[in-house]
């Protein structure tokens, strides 16, 4: 079993420099330890995802500038998210509103190739699997 993720839950991505919040979609009603609960399909990028600071992925056409610029010398650019497809695996037996709940064992994949998941959950009361 894992926890449900919520708005404030921390994550990371494996090119990003800084770890971020997640916010779940404007308007959730549902809670989880008395924040609202996400589900998988809250993957927007700036909206539910937001920076990670900078980002060091060559398949970032910025940071492949930057990098050419300086003569090959890796060089991070500024951080937006590129996600485009929902989290990944979503909860098999829970549903907000139609949709699989977010839990911390999820994953989210950047077009960039960074591999995006949570830290901590944001709330260690509400279990889903």
């Amino acid at each position: 079993m894992s926890f449900q993720v919520v708005t404030g839950a921390m994550m990371s991505c494996s090119f990003g420099a800084a770890p971020a919040a997640f916010v779940a979609a404007p308007g959730q009603t549902v809670m989880a330890g008395g924040l609202p609960a996400g589900t998988s399909f809250d993957y927007v990028p700036m909206l539910n995802i937001p920076t990670f600071g900078t980002c060091m992925s060559l398949a970032n056409p910025t940071v492949a500038a930057a990098t050419a610029a300086a003569l090959g010398a890796l060089t991070p650019m500024p951080c937006i998210p590129m996600t485009v497809a929902p989290w990944a695996p979503g909860s098999a037996t829970v549903l907000i509103g139609g949709k699989p709940a977010l839990h911390d064992g999820c994953l989210a994949t950047c077009a960039y190739g960074g591999a995006i998941q949570f830290s901590m959950a944001g709330q260690f009361t509400v279990m889903v699997s």
